[in-house]
């Protein structure tokens, strides 16, 4: 529909009455005012009343059909985004509000005419839209901010997790005058029963709160606080049970500190705070999914600051969001002393109210805890648009003029994040046809990106190979809106208002051009992101994350993120988790295909190669996801993406120094991830932390770049490393991936200029490796696991693959032997030793053959 002449879209989808409400405030003011209702008045309206019918114009107006059909004017997406960023931008001081008053005439004349009304509003979003930059040889970089939810086979340890969440979260505002309106405001009856529960404290011979509340502890002792403000919540909870009325939420507050939550990476606990659960008591013991609204307690008023309260509440508000995998945003909250904060924390961050003394307050303090006890869960966070029935959690899409439900089977992956894309993907089937699985994924991007279902329609359109296929995608709507940061989630708080908002803070801290510019070395966009979240011991999933770089170089306003969601019709499992040796190394040449048919039939750079973005298919067959931070390659200017952020375990050694991004620098991703499952993985999705590559999550990214010069420099140091750092289960891969090391990195050194033909190069050399004889030995030959003897050596019998058991001496290649020996170390497991040929009554043991299948199992040849 989008590609329908503006003429067509405009006459099939007349604007009606749609506007009629704006016409009556237009009226309303007027009288108000009491000036004529003509539109030669809306020179003499006060400027924030021309502001404010603005913006009521613009909202009205995105909800019109035609709004989701009509085309953006210079990106990809549709006129309701350029609306959307529109409005925005009337945040800003210095808008001139005069060039917008041609709509408005248009709107408020007394005969519509729907042509010129989208003709005025063309007018004005183009106006707002700045002109393309001029092509240079050398384009400003973003800067590189990182993000936790990067980390690849992480152990989270809190000394390093905080550095990075603090660089995530970025400026927190405070001090929101209109917060608890904006967050509260929508809880039914919560005015009235809050006052009516606050004049009970007033009243009877012993008051709850006279002057302060009954109780409060000298001094704000943390346990003190915890007891005092358990038992208070409790006699609030009983008061919400008998005055609820709607069906009673049985919430109860959790006040453990010294107690571990369960469902986190590393060892975390919580202060005090909500949880959702019939069984809850002050002291149940819960898991991160459970809670609703997390807090925490400090006994000085003076800890109300971000490197204390806040960054711990951050902390748990990361906890709660990577459990919750249809969280919107949490609400928390701080107590430092009697001063308490109500938080909220999205994709952009974090934002709180006024601080208030809860002795002082004490009506307010009422009305806070028992909001968070009768919130619904869209007030609490929750998306809306994933509803439940006979126990299936599902989504509704609208798809050639029909509705479909699409079941969603299971979580895939929940980015480790809180401010960033932090994406979501579940696996999901059309109701009715659990045999066809999707794909379905959630995101949060910045409106200045192009829209990754965009990109992914292009892409299959024009028949790119091994890439996911696209099947649908849309802009989440949530109560008749875009759900985007801002206006959404936010409900258009406007954090230039908070105290501690510096002019500029939101915006870039530093720009600067690309790093190293090596004439030849890239011709493409900088900027890289995400990656794989996952940063558990079990490897991270199929998406990366999250930039929270607050705005692009040069653009102007605060940033947004809007809620995209995209459906994919192929599905499969992370490259980690190939079945065999052979298989992965076929799914790593099946991506660097794909990746070059993005490029050839599509002109798209992926630009995010890494653990997670690379599948197995169901037929064992890779295939590329994720095309997030995917440009065309001969884009001019810089991409939407406002920050560059990714798991940097697989970045090129070039883009972590800063180099415009080529396509070069894709293809050297592909060799750190396999040069990362070697190490992290023994066996199919056995993945672990290795505490000498954990500090890749952290590291400097010129230090990481170092680090990664170190590895691959020198020939002999690197299969010294490799065979010191692979497993087990990959250690026999040695010599192929060092072959791929002299591929990519000739002499030890990086590109020095663009070469398309290393994507035969590696493929080729992908594709030789499959054949070695050992991985044969090692994958094909079936094992039967019952042990022919017993005692420390143990015996197991080889099968070809037609199930025959193979005959000693029988000239096969490899050679066949009837027995694999394997020998039990001190600690009880088994490992390999040469191949033998056994009798097992008498169980002599003797030496069959040696080289070349000894050093697969770390042994060296005997004479």
């Amino acid at each position: 529909m989008a590609d329908q002449p503006r003429a067509e879209v405009i006459k099939d989808n007349p604007i009606g009455n749609s506007l009629d409400a704006l016409r009556t405030s237009f009226n309303t003011l007027c009288t108000q005012g009491e000036i004529p209702c003509t539109l030669d008045v809306l020179g003499q309206l006060d400027p924030e009343a021309l502001r404010n019918l603005i913006r009521a114009f613009l909202r009205a107006v995105q909800n019109l059909p035609a709004a989701d059909l009509l085309p953006a004017t210079t990106r990809r997406g549709t006129l309701r985004d350029d609306l959307l960023r529109l409005e925005l931008s009337l945040r800003s001081d210095d808008f001139d509000l005069d060039r917008l008053k041609p709509l408005l005439n248009a709107t408020l004349a007394d005969h519509l005419d729907d042509a010129l009304i989208w003709k005025r509003v063309y007018d004005a979003v183009a106006e707002s839209t700045p002109p393309p930059r001029p092509i240079a040889s050398s384009l400003q970089q973003t800067p590189w901010l990182r993000n936790t939810g990067s980390f690849a086979n992480s152990s989270e340890y809190r000394k390093y997790v905080d550095n990075v969440l603090r660089e995530e979260l970025g400026p927190m505002y405070v001090d929101l005058r209109d917060f608890h309106q904006a967050y509260f405001g929508s809880v039914p009856h919560l005015a009235t029963a809050s006052k009516t529960f606050f004049d009970d404290c007033l009243g009877g011979g012993s008051p709850l709160f006279d002057g302060g509340w009954r109780g409060w502890p000298e001094g704000a002792k943390q346990d003190d606080v915890l007891s005092w403000f358990a038992d208070f919540s409790d006699k609030l909870a009983a008061f919400a049970e008998r005055h609820e009325p709607t069906p009673t939420r049985r919430r109860r507050p959790l006040a453990k500190p010294d107690e571990l939550i369960a469902g986190s990476v590393a060892e975390r606990k919580m202060d005090v705070g909500f949880v959702d659960d019939p069984r809850a008591g002050k002291d149940s013991r819960c898991h991160w999914s459970q809670i609703l609204v997390p807090g925490k307690l400090k006994s000085k008023p003076s800890a109300d600051i971000p490197s204390k309260a806040w960054l711990d509440l951050g902390r748990y508000a990361r906890e709660v969001l990577a459990a919750q995998d249809t969280r919107r945003f949490v609400l928390g909250f701080t107590l430092c002393g009697s001063f308490m904060r109500i938080w909220a924390f999205d994709r952009l961050g974090g934002i709180a109210s006024e601080q208030f003394d809860i002795n002082k307050n004490g009506l307010q303090f009422v009305s806070t805890i028992l909001g968070f006890l009768w919130m619904g869960e869209e007030e609490l966070g929750f998306d809306p648009t994933i509803m439940t029935a006979k126990g299936q959690r599902f989504i509704e899409i609208k798809r050639d003029g029909t509705t479909e439900r699409l079941v969603l089977e299971r979580v895939m992956k929940r980015a480790r994040c809180v401010a960033g894309r932090a994406t979501t993907c579940w696996k999901a089937h059309r109701e009715g046809h659990p045999e066809a699985p999707f794909v379905v994924k959630d995101s949060w991007q910045y409106l200045e990106r192009d829209d990754e279902g965009g990109l992914l329609l292009e892409a299959t359109g024009k028949g790119a190979v091994r890439v996911a296929r696209y099947y649908y995608h849309e802009t989440v709507r949530v109560r008749d809106a875009d759900d985007d940061i801002q206006g959404n989630v936010r409900k258009g708080l406007d954090v230039t208002k908070a105290t501690n908002y510096q002019e500029g803070r939101s915006r870039l801290l530093s720009t600067g051009t690309a790093g190293p510019s090596r004439a030849s070395r890239s011709r493409s966009i900088a900027g890289m992101k995400r990656s794989s979240d996952q940063t558990s011991a079990p490897l991270p999933s199929s998406k990366r994350h999250c930039s929270t770089s607050p705005t692009k170089a040069g653009s102007s306003g605060l940033p947004n993120r809007v809620h995209r969601r995209v459906v994919l019709s192929d599905y499969g499992i992370p490259i980690y988790k190939a079945g065999s040796r052979q298989v992965l190394l076929g799914v790593l040449a099946d991506c660097i295909e794909g990746h070059g048919s993005l490029r050839q039939k599509a002109g798209l750079l992926h630009r995010d190669i890494s653990i997670g973005n690379l599948m197995v298919g169901k037929d064992n067959r890779g295939f590329l996801i994720d095309l997030d931070l995917a440009i065309h390659e001969q884009r001019v200017g810089v991409s939407g993406a406002k920050g560059k952020t990714g798991t940097r375990a697989f970045m090129a050694i070039g883009a972590l120094l800063g180099e415009q991004h080529s396509f070069m620098h894709d293809l050297e991703s592909f060799f750190w991830v396999l040069f990362w499952i070697c190490i992290h993985c023994d066996g199919p999705g056995e993945g672990k932390v290795v505490a000498q590559f954990d500090k890749w999550n952290y590291a400097d990214t010129e230090e990481l770049a170092q680090l990664k010069k170190g590895q691959i420099s020198d020939e002999g140091d690197f299969i010294r490393a490799a065979e010191k750092n692979f497993t087990p289960y990959y250690k026999p891969m040695v010599p192929w991936v060092n072959k791929l090391r002299k591929v990519v990195f000739p002499n030890g050194r990086r590109w020095e200029k663009e070469d398309s033909g290393l994507y035969d190069q590696m493929r080729e050399m992908l594709e030789e490796a499959r054949k070695d004889p050992s991985f044969h030995l090692l994958e094909d030959l079936r094992l039967d696991v019952t042990p022919r003897c017993s005692g420390n050596l143990l015996l197991l019998p080889l099968f070809q693959p037609d199930h025959s058991m193979v005959t000693p001496g029988a000239h096969t290649s490899p050679p066949a032997l009837r027995f694999l020996g394997l020998s039990r170390n001190s600690g009880g497991r088994y490992q390999g030793v040469p191949p033998l040929a056994v009798s097992p009554a008498a169980a002599v043991v003797m030496p069959a053959m040696r080289a070349p299948y000894g050093p697969l199992f770390g042994l060296e040849s005997g004479p």
